[in-house]
């Protein structure tokens, strides 16, 4: 009985808001990897995720990436399974996308295309927001 009582508590934790914010281009650093590895992680604690991608961070989203001449591994798809794990909202700073001269057509997921005043608004409703 002890056991169940314990259970019943565990299931009324509060869940946090995480917000990752992708800013990098997805090569040339580990912080948009790293970051992709950590929601995966997060992911399996049932909290909400969401993610971001502005400034060069959209280039983790484009379709089509050749990596084998850089000899690292392409892992932008991976972005397309997120909403398997529970990652729900994926927003792409429009004014980031249009600078780097590309749409939603070339990105590989699903994706929400926001303005600045949107993303700052997701920004406030977060309990914690990690930059990479």
């Amino acid at each position: 009985m002890g056991e169940e009582q314990y259970d019943e508590e565990q299931s009324t934790e509060v869940q946090k808001k995480f917000l990752f914010v992708f800013k990098r281009a997805p090569h040339g650093t580990i912080y948009p990897y790293e970051g992709l590895e950590v929601i995966l992680i997060m992911a399996a604690y049932d909290q909400v995720i969401s993610a971001v991608f502005t400034d060069d961070g959209v280039y983790c989203l484009k379709k089509g990436q050749e990596t084998a001449a850089i000899g690292v591994k392409e892992f932008s798809i991976t972005f397309k399974v997120l909403e398997q794990y529970g990652v729900e909202h994926l927003y792409v700073d429009k004014e980031a996308l249009s600078a780097r001269g590309m749409t939603e057509a070339d990105l590989v997921t699903g994706v929400e295309v926001v303005d600045k005043e949107t993303i700052a608004n997701v920004i406030r409703e977060q309990d914690v927001v990690l930059p990479f």
